[in-house]
This record gives structure tokens, sequence and C-alpha cells, in this order.
């Protein structure tokens, strides 16, 4: 059973059509806007809740928004999902790198601009990557007894019953959500 192409206006173009230059230019604009306000909430709320909680004390301060389910809470990750791969927050940049030269490539040059879905997706998942790089590369400027952190500054906090989720952030979360989309867009898709 063939699955069936979505069309332009759905945010796919199938294989045979091409694509002006004027709505590709329009989605390369769109991918730099989503990329830019994800980016600044994210770096935004990560300044702002660390600026109004304590981070830096042994039990870090909470602010609850729904008492004993979801708040505020701050917290520094050297790793990745789930607090994996400590102290090796220069690789974890260096991967960062990585993926935002396969995403720019992908975009320009393998027709990620021809979907406007995955443009959207892309968008998302670029300002999730460069959100936790800033902080990975300790463009916070957060110090510890002199010395720059180069961590990831988490801040949101969701209990599941009495088990608190590893504290995220809005990176956190644009990536997550990026990847389950683009893995429904890879798999809805006709083309290889």
């Amino acid at each position: 059973m063939e699955r069936s192409v979505m069309t332009e206006e759905n945010g796919t173009v199938p294989p045979d059509e091409k694509i002006g230059f004027p709505v590709l230019f329009r989605r390369f604009v769109l991918y730099w806007i989503i990329l830019f306000v994800g980016l600044s909430l994210d770096l935004g709320t990560k300044s702002w809740i660390f600026g109004k909680l304590d981070w830096d004390s042994q039990v870090p301060a909470t602010w609850w928004i729904i008492d004993g389910v979801f708040g505020f809470q701050t917290s520094l990750n050297q790793g990745a999902l789930f607090g994996m791969g400590q102290g090796y927050a220069h690789v974890f940049a260096l991967f960062s790198f990585v993926a935002i030269a396969g995403i720019l490539v992908w975009l320009l040059f393998f027709r990620g601009l021809s979907s406007l879905f995955l443009t959207v997706v892309l968008g998302m998942i670029s300002a999730g990557i460069l959100g936790n790089l800033y902080d990975r590369l300790g463009l916070h400027r957060l110090e510890w007894h002199g010395e720059p952190i180069y961590a990831v500054r988490d801040w949101i906090l969701v209990m599941i019953g009495h088990w608190p989720w590893p504290n995220f952030n809005i990176a956190d979360s644009l990536l997550v959500c990026g990847a389950i989309l683009l893995a429904i867009f890879a798999l809805t898709q006709s083309e290889p």
C-alpha cells in the first residue's frame, strides 16, 4: 500500500515538483524566526529564573506553581539527557556544532526547505541545540568559587507522584518535541 504524499499547502511538495525561490526564501526566513524566538525564550527564562532563585546553595530553592506538582527549581547539568555523561559538556558542545551544521546542510542542499513542516521542526530543534550550547560554552558567565561553569541551566520541575522528573528547560522541550515531530515526519513520508 502506497502512502500518500502531502501537498504544498500541507507542508510537503511532491518529489517531481519544484518550489520557486520566493517560497524557499520565505521558509528560510521562517526557520530563522523560529530559531530566534525559541532561543530568546530559552535564554531569557534561564536568566530570569537563575536571577530570581538561589542556584549555588546545597539545597536549591523551589518556587511551586502547583504545590508538589509543578514548579521552578534551578539546577546545573554538565551532561546530556537525564544527566547522562556528566562532565562531558565540551564533547556535547562539539556534537551541537556538528548538528547545527548538518541541519543547515539539510535545509539548503537536501531539500529541507521544500517542506514547511520540516522547516518549522528544524527551527525548533536548532533553537534547542543553540540554547543548551550557549550554556555548555559557559556564555551564561556563572561561576563557582571563581571558576567558570560549563553546564546547562535547568529550571522546570515536574513531580510524578513523589518522584521528581529531572529538571529541564525550554531548549530541552524544543529538542524533545522537535525530535518527536521529526520521527512522525519520517514515518509519514512516501519518499525515502
